[in-house]
């Protein structure tokens, strides 16, 4: 598309915030196929504020505005719609004056530790999983207000609305609130048939009831931008509630045909399948799958595997990127600055290095140095320790396919159903060699694409609500034919 934009083509904006990144994407339909270009991107850091690691939303909001106000220009013309995905998990209390009572405190950080043990004993932890369905895991939105209930309980007291980070962006856009039901669904407060919060395990827990909105689902109109926001990017548009969770929005973009597992791979990979009822029962409990909404209620049975979080937390650590307050402060391995594709060389070159170590395993959430906790790892468990970053990545990239292994016996055993594929989407899939890993110990095709997966699944919304698309399925044919899939077959090894 040039800067002569068509007049019958309709722009729309996706925000996307991951974990370490944001971007703003346009998205259009043109000649039957989806167009996507890059408008802004930025970085997601972290600060260190009273002895928490936090969000700085402020920062995020500020990006994002600035990525819509650069839409007119970049593509002749502006948005009509604008839609919002952000990772899971992490909240925001407002007061009576609809203003922040703190922080948004992140969710690796090490304040939910013991949390699980406490919540078992509040309400117990198979009923829990009878309700809500979702994954045990410290980090879940449950624990970490309970651990907020226990440090300053008068934060809870004065609190009038809670809200995901998603919801929380909405509302500074629009000014209207709304709990979306995606990434409500993360929560692990949420009635996961009903679709809507549990006043059990909330009192159970001791929160607060009337802090929680009625959960709505994604598709429909929020509202218009504010005026203030309309004054700084030079227009209005509507926002459209999308599937705020940005793994709910990347399986919406997942082009899989036939039986195939789903596999969004970002910082965090989240691999399952879908599913038109949640899998409530022991089996899924003891094997620790979790039950989260998806558009049009189609539940996501999946597992949180620690993803690329680990290749990432590497990165940044050969680099000497380390954050104090917001300030950077450097003091690298290399001299030069390490891309993903250089440390993916490296690993190459230590073959055959062979070790493994159970990537899901708590001590890799949030270690003081990632390269250290894996030598560590290996040295535990009486196998080699790798010496060099190159057999450091190699035990990552042998790591990970493990657990997808896992995941999709566990995922067949658990449905009755074969999966005999793997549909890799998101920024992870760019790697080919871990996808080429995946394909050779899980022994089924992958195939890798689209990869700006969560973008993607947020526009897919979009069409639909401006009826540029009749369906999801017809969104995901039009996906097929727009976008590279590349197939890897396994291979001996």
């Amino acid at each position: 598309m040039t800067d002569a934009t068509p007049q019958d083509i309709h722009i729309h904006a996706a925000i996307d915030l991951g974990a370490s990144s944001g971007r703003v994407i346009a998205g259009w339909i043109e000649d039957g196929k989806i167009q996507l270009r890059e408008i802004h991107r930025f970085e997601n850091i972290q600060q260190r504020i009273a002895g928490h690691d936090c969000w700085n939303l402020d920062e995020l909001f500020s990006q994002a505005v600035i990525g819509l106000g650069k839409i007119p220009e970049a593509m002749g013309k502006a948005p009509t719609t604008i839609g919002v995905d952000t990772w899971g998990l992490d909240y925001v209390l407002l007061d009576n004056e609809d203003k922040p009572l703190a922080p948004s405190i992140a969710h690796r950080d090490a304040r939910t530790e013991g949390m699980p043990e406490v919540a078992d004993s509040l309400l117990d932890p198979a009923r829990t999983y009878s309700i809500a369905g979702i994954q045990r895991m410290a980090i879940n939105t449950s624990n970490q207000l309970i651990a907020h209930l226990k440090e300053t309980p008068e934060q809870l007291e004065q609190a009038a609305t809670f809200l995901m980070v998603g919801d929380y962006l909405n509302f500074r856009l629009t000014g209207i609130k709304a709990c979306e039901y995606t990434n409500a669904s993360t929560t692990g407060l949420l009635d996961a048939k009903a679709c809507q919060w549990s006043d059990e395990i909330i009192a159970a827990y001791g929160l607060p009831r009337h802090i929680f909105l009625d959960v709505t689902m994604p598709g429909g109109i929020l509202g218009n931008l504010r005026p203030e926001i309309v004054e700084q990017v030079g227009y209005d548009a509507q926002v459209v509630l999308t599937a705020t969770h940005d793994t709910g929005s990347a399986y919406l973009a997942v082009p899989a045909q036939g039986n195939a597992a789903f596999l969004s791979s970002g910082t965090w990979s989240l691999m399952g399948t879908e599913s038109l009822v949640p899998v409530l029962g022991d089996q899924a409990r003891a094997m620790n799958f979790t039950n989260e909404g998806g558009y049009e209620k189609r539940y996501r049975i999946l597992k949180n595997i620690m993803g690329l979080w680990m290749s990432q937390s590497v990165r940044r650590e050969v680099n000497g990127e380390t954050y104090v307050n917001g300030t950077q402060e450097r003091q690298a391995m290399f001299d030069h600055k390490v891309g993903f594709g250089e440390l993916a060389d490296l690993a190459r070159e230590a073959e055959p290095f062979e070790a493994v170590v159970n990537v899901d395993d708590d001590r890799f959430l949030s270690p003081a140095s990632m390269i250290e906790e894996i030598k560590a790892a290996c040295r535990d468990t009486n196998q080699p320790v790798p010496e060099t970053i190159g057999q450091v990545m190699r035990v990552i990239y042998r790591s990970l396919p493990e657990s997808y292994r896992r995941c999709v016996a566990d995922l067949d055993e658990l449905t009755g159903t074969v999966h005999d594929s793997i549909n890799i989407v998101g920024g992870g899939c760019q790697d080919d060699y871990l996808n080429q890993m995946t394909a050779n110990i899980c022994k089924v095709p992958v195939y890798a694409g689209p990869v700006e997966a969560t973008s993607l699944g947020n526009l897919t919304v979009q069409f639909i609500a401006s009826g540029e698309l009749a369906s999801l399925e017809e969104a995901r044919s039009v996906i097929r034919d727009s976008f590279d899939v590349r197939r890897f077959d396994p291979q001996e090894v």
